[in-house]
């Protein structure tokens, strides 16, 4: 299946060499990566792996960051659904952030973009989403009075007046160029990537000077920056950098896409834990057809879900990964006994994640911004 990857749909084997260079970002480099280091005193595991592997303007950044200047981050989610696992690597990826660097953090929740996009969803539907969504980023840990997230529709007002000016500024064919808009595209999705663009610039507003924004997202969000760096000069503002994860597999194999309109696909955050087991259990496995043949010819980790699952999220230390990963392609370890390895940290995670969960609701209004 040839490789599809927009802000709206990734599909097919992801080629992240050929991305790259058609998206026009950087490779995180060695050199990047010992800044990293050297700034924040350790590696984050996502970072040791190249779970995160490409960037625009990280550099700058920290040369900012020497400089006196604090930085803060900006991220977000479409709400048209629960949250899933494949959501929260980036959120997982800016807690640390948040953590080390002492930054604050912006959350931009696009319930409109939601609403305008899909067909099936209505504008109520894509705002109590919303709001649903944000108790899964308050559950991971996030900092109250450092963490903002707002709702587009809760918080247009403020919004609005930043993304006239992006918008002001950017022409229609350049939209077109970047998104793939067409005639049949409605026009609340033409000027959305300017809603989309407002958060990069409102910290700069909200503290009346400029403030650099660093952005930990997946890959296929980036044309909204390229737009939004495209204009930031014009404006006054620093361009926003941006530091991008790779995707993580559906449940069913490494091309499958995550959806909510298929449960089996992925683990969601408010799953009950059994279910979620049931799922990784039928999940796509990379071990030989039988037992004697996997244990004579091994597994493939590049493929199987439950290990690429440890791999990009719930196994931090890389020795332990390590001996997985080589016990399991040597045919020592068996496809029953990494998705039982998985299916007990996805276990644990989940019901401490859903007891915070709970208690975020009470808590909900110390973190919203709106008009």
């Amino acid at each position: 299946m040839a490789m599809k990857v927009t802000p709206w749909e990734v599909s097919g084997h992801i080629d992240y060499d050929k991305l790259i260079q058609s998206f026009g970002t950087k490779h995180i480099s060695s050199e990047l990566l010992k800044k990293f280091e050297k700034e924040a005193g350790e590696l984050h595991f996502m970072l040791r792996r190249r779970i995160f592997f490409s960037h625009r303007d990280a550099d700058w950044l920290f040369e900012r960051y020497d400089k006196g200047e604090k930085f803060v981050l900006y991220t977000g989610r479409g709400p048209s659904g629960d949250t899933h696992i494949g959501h929260i690597v980036p959120w997982i990826f800016a807690k640390w952030l948040q953590d080390t660097f002492d930054c604050e953090m912006y959350f931009q929740l696009t319930d409109d973009e939601k609403f305008l996009h899909d067909d099936n969803l209505t504008a109520d539907q894509t705002h109590k989403y919303a709001y649903e969504n944000a108790l899964d980023v308050i559950a991971l840990g996030f900092k109250p009075g450092k963490t903002f997230l707002f709702s587009n529709f809760d918080y247009s007002k403020t919004l609005y007046r930043i993304a006239a000016n992006v918008a002001k500024l950017t022409t229609f064919s350049t939209a077109k160029a970047v998104f793939g808009f067409e005639n049949s595209t409605n026009i609340g999705m033409v000027f959305f990537p300017a809603m989309q663009a407002a958060p990069c610039f409102l910290p700069s507003v909200l503290k009346n000077k400029n403030v650099p924004v660093l952005i930990p997202a997946a890959i296929d969000q980036d044309p909204y920056w390229r737009i939004t760096r495209d204009v930031a000069d014009k404006l006054g503002y620093y361009k926003p950098a941006a530091i991008h994860s790779r995707f993580l597999p559906g449940l069913q194999g490494p091309e499958s896409k995550m959806s909510a309109s298929v449960p089996d696909s992925a683990i969601f955050t408010t799953d009950d834990p059994k279910a979620a087991r049931k799922k990784i259990m039928k999940s796509f496995s990379g071990g030989a057809g039988t037992l004697e043949a996997h244990r004579k010819h091994g597994g493939n980790p590049n493929v199987d879900t439950a290990y690429q699952y440890l791999y990009n999220v719930f196994e931090e230390s890389d020795g332990k990964i390590k001996d997985i990963h080589d016990a399991y392609k040597s045919g020592a370890m068996t496809t029953g006994e990494i998705k039982e390895m998985l299916a007990k940290k996805v276990e644990t995670f989940l019901k401490k994640h859903q007891e915070n969960r709970e208690k975020a609701r009470k808590h909900l209004d110390k973190f919203l911004l709106k008009d």
